[in-house]
Order: C-alpha cells, then sequence, then structure tokens
C-alpha cells in the first residue's frame, strides 16, 4: 500500500481517526450546497451538451445504429472502469480540490479535442471508414468520463452539508436539476448540431465549461481534515470500497436492487436517439427530447417538495417495476406522442431511485467512506448499461430492424406492434421492459429486501450529534 500523497490542491494531513457522527452540517450548509449543486449541474450541461451533440451528428452523418450504440456502451463502460477510482478520489482529498481539478482535466481534454477536429475538418472526422472519428469519439470521451468524478463528490456534499433530515428532499433537488440540465442540453444540443454544425457546438462547449470553472473557484466550503479509517489509502481502494459495503449487511443488494434500472436504461441508450431522430429528425428530436426531459425536473422537485417514504428500498423497487411496465407500452405504437410521454413518465420515476439509493447510503454509511461506497455502486450500476447496449445494438442493427421492415416480419408481429418503420426497435424495448418488471417483483420477495428494509429502519442518523458538538476541525477550502 502506498503512501498518501499530498492532495492537488491542498489535502489535509490525516486527522486522527474519528466516527462519521463527528461530521457537523455548518449553519448556512445548505445554501452552500445549492451553489455547489448549481456550478456542477452547469459542469454536467457542458459535457452532456457535447456527447449528446456527438451521438446526434454522428448519427445524421452515419445512420449507424451500431456507432451509436458503441459510442453511449463506451461512455458508461469507462465510468464503470473508473468509478472506484474516482470515488478513492473523492474520499482522499477536499470536494472542492477534487472538482476544481476534475473540471480543469475535463477542460484541457476538450481542448484538445477541438484541436484535433479542426485540423483533419468535418468531413474526414464524419467518415466512419477512417480512424478519426474514434480518435476525435474517445478523446471526448476522456473528457465526458472525468467530469463524473463531480457527481461522486456531489453526493458526498449532502451528508458534508445538509442536515440528515433533509437528505431525501436534497436529492431530490439534484434529480430537478439534473432533469433541468437534460432538457437545455437536448435542446441546444440539437439544434447547435442541426444548425450551426459540430464545429461551434464544440467552441461553445469549450466556453461554456471555462465559465464554470472560474465560478467554482469563488466558491468556499467549510470542510473538515480529511479523516480516513484506515492508515493508508490506495489510489484504487477496491478492497476499501468492497469492505464498506459488505461491513453495512444488505448494502451489496441495495447496489444490484439500483442496477435493474441500468440493465432497461443500456437498451434505451443504444435505441432511444436512433428511433427519435427517425420520428422527428434531428433538430426536432432535440426538442421533444427536452419536452421529454421535463418529467425529470417535476419528478425530482416532488422528492425535493415531498422526500420519500419511510422505506426508501420499497420505493425504488416498485418505481422500478412501473419503469419497465412503461418500457413495454411506449413504443408499441409508432406514435410520437406515445414515445415522448412514455420517455417523460420514465424521467419523472428516475429521480426516485437513484434518490432512494443515495439516501440509503447517507444513512448507514460513515461519512469518510461514502466517496469509495459511492464509487463501487457506479461501479456495477455503470457496467450494467453497456452490457446491454452492446448486445442489443448489432441485435438491432443486423437482425430485428431488417426482419421487422420485411412483409413477412411485419405480419408476424403487427398484432402486437402495429405498422411503422421502428418496429424492430419497439420489439426490443417491448421485451426489455417486460424482463425489467420480473426481476423488479423477483427483488421485492427476496429474504436481502427485507432485512435491508429493517436496517435503514433501524440505522441511526449520521450528524444529529454533530449539530449539537460544534467541531475543532472545520476548515474553509476556498
Amino acid at each position: 500500500m502506498s503512501e498518501s500523497p499530498p492532495s492537488p490542491g491542498g489535502a489535509a494531513e490525516s486527522a486522527p481517526p474519528a466516527s462519521s457522527e463527528s461530521v457537523q452540517v455548518p449553519p448556512n450548509g445548505f445554501r452552500i450546497f445549492v451553489q455547489v449543486l448549481v456550478n456542477t449541474a452547469v459542469a454536467n450541461v457542458t459535457t452532456s451538451f457535447l456527447w449528446f451533440a456527438l451521438t446526434f451528428w454522428i448519427y445524421a452523418e452515419s445512420r449507424n445504429l451500431i456507432a451509436t450504440g458503441v459510442i453511449g456502451a463506451s461512455y458508461m463502460l469507462f465510468v464503470s472502469l473508473f468509478s472506484m477510482f474516482f470515488g478513492t478520489m473523492v474520499d482522499r482529498f477536499r470536494k472542492k480540490s477534487v472538482m476544481v481539478w476534475t473540471t480543469l482535466a475535463t477542460l484541457v481534454v476538450f481542448i484538445l479535442d477541438a484541436g484535433f477536429f479542426f485540423a483533419i475538418g468535418e468531413d474526414g472526422v464524419a467518415d466512419l471508414t477512417l480512424p478519426w472519428f474514434w480518435i476525435f469519439a474517445v478523446v471526448m470521451l476522456a473528457g465526458a468520463v472525468v467530469e463524473q468524478l463531480r457527481n461522486i463528490a456531489l453526493s458526498t456534499t449532502v451528508t458534508l452539508l445538509v442536515p440528515d433530515e433533509r437528505h431525501a428532499n436534497a436529492n431530490g433537488l439534484v434529480g430537478a436539476v439534473q432533469g433541468l440540465a437534460m432538457l437545455v442540453t437536448s435542446v441546444l444540443s440539437g439544434l447547435s448540431v442541426g444548425f450551426l454544425g459540430m464545429g461551434w457546438t464544440l467552441i461553445i462547449g469549450l466556453v461554456a465549461l471555462a465559465l464554470t470553472l472560474l465560478h467554482l473557484l469563488g466558491l468556499r466550503i467549510p470542510e473538515r481534515n480529511i479523516i480516513h479509517a484506515e492508515q493508508q489509502v490506495k489510489w484504487v481502494d477496491i478492497r476499501g470500497g468492497w469492505l464498506a459495503v459488505l461491513a453495512v449487511p444488505g448494502l451489496l443488494a441495495l447496489v444490484l436492487f439500483t442496477t435493474l434500472n441500468n440493465l432497461f436504461g443500456g437498451v434505451s441508450m443504444a435505441l432511444m436517439d436512433p428511433y427519435g431522430i427517425d420520428l422527428f429528425g434531428v433538430q426536432a428530436w432535440g426538442i421533444w427530447f427536452a419536452v421529454a426531459s421535463t418529467g425529470l425536473f417535476v419528478g425530482g422537485g416532488l422528492i425535493a417538495a415531498k422526500g420519500l417514504s419511510k422505506n426508501p428500498i420499497r420505493t425504488m423497487l416498485l418505481v422500478v417495476a412501473v419503469i419497465g411496465v412503461i418500457g413495454m407500452l411506449f413504443t408499441i405504437r409508432e406514435w410520437g406522442w406515445l414515445f415522448i410521454a412514455g420517455i417523460w413518465l420514465t424521467m419523472a420515476l428516475m429521480p426516485a431511485v437513484e434518490a432512494a439509493e443515495q439516501t440509503v447510503i447517507q444513512k448507514v454509511v460513515p461519512y469518510e467512506k461514502q466517496g469509495r461506497v459511492f464509487g463501487f455502486a457506479n461501479t456495477f450500476e455503470a457496467a450494467a448499461a453497456p452490457i446491454t447496449a452492446l448486445l442489443i445494438a448489432p441485435i438491432a442493427e443486423l437482425w430485428t430492424i431488417p426482419h421487422l421492415r420485411t412483409e413477412a416480419g411485419q405480419r408476424e408481429w403487427e398484432w402486437l406492434l402495429g405498422a411503422g418503420d421502428s418496429r424492430g426497435i419497439a420489439l426490443i424495448l417491448v421485451f426489455a421492459g417486460f424482463g425489467l418488471v420480473l426481476l423488479a417483483v423477483a427483488a421485492l420477495l427476496t429474504p436481502q429486501y427485507r432485512f435491508l428494509s429493517r436496517q435503514y429502519a433501524n440505522a441511526e442518523p449520521k450528524n444529529d450529534e454533530a449539530r449539537t458538538e460544534p467541531s475543532t476541525a472545520l476548515r474553509t477550502d476556498g
């Protein structure tokens, strides 16, 4: 095991071990959290703006479903591979330092990628028979993946800055802001690619990310010295994350339950944009996806206002089952309104799944280990989507779509799917939704679900004691 190096932005020396009950929420903590949340949201908008634009642009140029599937799957795969490293980084260093260096690294990578794009030229990069597109996409992938480190840091700032009884509300607020971000991203990406092209899209993204970095540098986050639960922590502390999860009975089951939603998400990731572009065109799809994304804003807003139920694990699994039912129905006919309504409902339900997982982890896991636990969870959850996307995209491109466009295929499935050009995609989504329903119902019947529900109900709040005993270890990282 290696010794802990200095922080990139001034990490604190390891203090004597302390329990997570010593986490003190500052009097203005929620206001500071909102500022951090907004800054992170703008950074995520910028990154998603460029990543969405890449997907829209290459499908509009090539109409190649495999290319979009590989792009989406690669992103989730790299998020999975690096999540444990990201989680360890969050536990090792102060959260603002992590966010600053993450944003700076993302900006540098995107600048290099933009330079490559303009050096090769748009026509050369758009040619899938040449290596330039894949180099361009991989470099952009690197910048987008690094930005995910901020999301793990953001989840831990809920424990740091928000009272325990408001964790569910704060997590719902995260979902609402993400919904607003996706709404803006979808519209801007579709319009920018459709009317300005990929070159100007890159320039807009770079300017927005640079402004985000300047704003972040001015934020001041009260944060105590970094407390390591162990004498030394590896850079990629897989063992520490695994042990932290096992230390809370039933927590591994929670991670696996949350992964169910990502299995269906991988199918949607590979197929939803091509389906939408075929229905509406690239500019109109960007606008309609933004309309559907208001579901995230509404769903997250409801959780922010009302919180979750007394048993967030049950809420999660019931919501996952409902998402599966929607997945079976929203493409059962080639009607634009049905597709958008189904996406809206799915988006409205997704914040409940994420908020439930985060609320449980924030309550039952010690603060000094939460970064690694969130990283461990992201590793599992993000891995599910690329696996299904990489499996589904070739099946759709090479078998179901061509088969359902033949006269025999249309006759075979017309009783269920009706008529249209995208019935092959619809068939896959129907079966994927049905499978998700079965998995959610099975999870509700497991003893792990009942045990984890009892664990959450009996867990003591992490920062109740801290709010009555002032901490002497707080420091403003500015």
